[in-house]
């Protein structure tokens, strides 16, 4: 059998190798060696402008993680602890996004990705989520990942693909859902109430975890994109 092509999003940002320092287009490892162990072939997709032209030759899309999108996308003031932004990546990722779910191509948001679907969708996030919760449980700082508990509800897909409701998952985050967005159901929580994950209505696969399941060494969730996109979408009319 063919292996699925999965699209992978990339970062646009300036990286330095041998001798060189320049823009590059880049994702991290753990993200493609996910895909391949999973069963599927992963594409590299540039955050480019006409980048979702080329989801009509793929199988399924993975957004990955990243920093914070323009809150401008969901009508907020930009809070005083966010990150610099990527108009040019947020851009280039939505567009991806809105044409995978009018192909009804299977889908997989990862953190950023998560945040993006429900952007995308009408939902809105919580900026800073200590402000929230009180705690900051979800990061460890820049580039450390902490590991928390999260609570799958039984009868969700993702609880089905993982065989179970409880599992400890590597976190590194500072946004997360606030209001959920159009058709998105929330289908795993922290034990402090966050949103961990949602699943789309109607859809074959859309799922967003606000964890990093990268960093694990387990795939599940990778197999669950890959076993979708090996099922033939159905004809949009």
């Amino acid at each position: 059998m063919t292996r699925p092509v999965i699209g992978v999003s990339a970062y646009a940002e300036r990286a330095r190798w041998a001798a060189w320092d320049m823009p590059a287009s880049v994702v991290p490892q753990r993200y493609l060696d996910k895909v391949l162990a999973a069963g599927g072939t992963p594409v590299v997709l540039p955050a480019l402008p006409g980048v979702d032209g080329v989801l009509s030759r793929l199988d399924g899309l993975l957004l990955v993680g990243g920093g914070d999108v323009d809150p401008a996308r969901y009508g907020a003031v930009p809070h005083r602890a966010n990150g610099p932004v990527n108009p040019v990546r947020d851009a280039a990722e939505l567009a991806l996004l809105r044409e995978a779910l009018a192909q009804r191509l299977p889908i997989l948001g990862i953190c950023r990705g998560l945040q993006l679907m429900n952007i995308v969708l009408g939902g809105t996030l919580h900026q800073h989520v200590p402000d929230v919760v009180g705690h900051e449980g979800h990061t460890g700082g820049e580039g450390v990942f902490v590991r928390h508990a999260v609570h799958l509800h039984p009868r969700c897909g993702l609880a089905r693909a993982l065989d179970r409701t409880t599992l400890e998952v590597p976190s590194s985050h500072h946004q997360a859902i606030d209001r959920l967005g159009r058709g998105l159901t929330a289908c795993a929580w922290a034990d402090d109430g966050l949103i961990e994950a949602v699943e789309l209505d109607g859809h074959p696969f859309t799922v967003g975890v606000q964890w990093h399941p990268e960093a694990d060494a387990e795939v599940a969730i990778f197999s669950a994109l890959v076993t979708a996109a090996m099922i033939p979408a159905p004809a949009v009319v």
